[in-house]
């Protein structure tokens, strides 16, 4: 299985931003989707994840700004990101969980600075 994640970028705060990741491959039974994020010397940290039925999960820090979606006949996860903070600045890494088996995208850079 692999994963193409795409859709950083440079953000003014405020702004808005849409990330992507596409499962390709052996895709048989997707169970979870998930984005993470990595900020500078912090730790990689869950940032959403929905599973095959729909129910999502939200850090805290995103609750009303980030709506994470899928797609299941493509095989993606979207991650829609609104009223982008500073602290969102990260790698962002989306995670598919395939027939119980985890994969890992290769992270995709945003910025939100003015």
């Amino acid at each position: 299985v692999q994963l193409q994640a795409s859709g950083g970028g440079l953000v003014q705060p405020g702004g808005s931003l849409r990330l992507s990741c596409a499962a390709s491959g052996r895709v048989f039974s997707v169970n979870v989707m998930g984005w993470y994020r990595q900020a500078p010397g912090k730790q990689r940290e869950l940032v959403a994840a929905i599973d095959s039925g729909g129910s999502v999960n939200y850090t805290d820090s995103v609750k009303g700004r980030f709506t994470i979606t899928r797609d299941n006949a493509r095989n993606t996860v979207y991650l829609q990101m609104n009223s982008l903070k500073p602290e969102d600045t990260a790698v962002y890494y989306c995670k598919v969980v395939n027939n119980w088996v985890a994969y890992w995208g290769q992270g995709t850079e945003l910025t939100v600075s003015s």
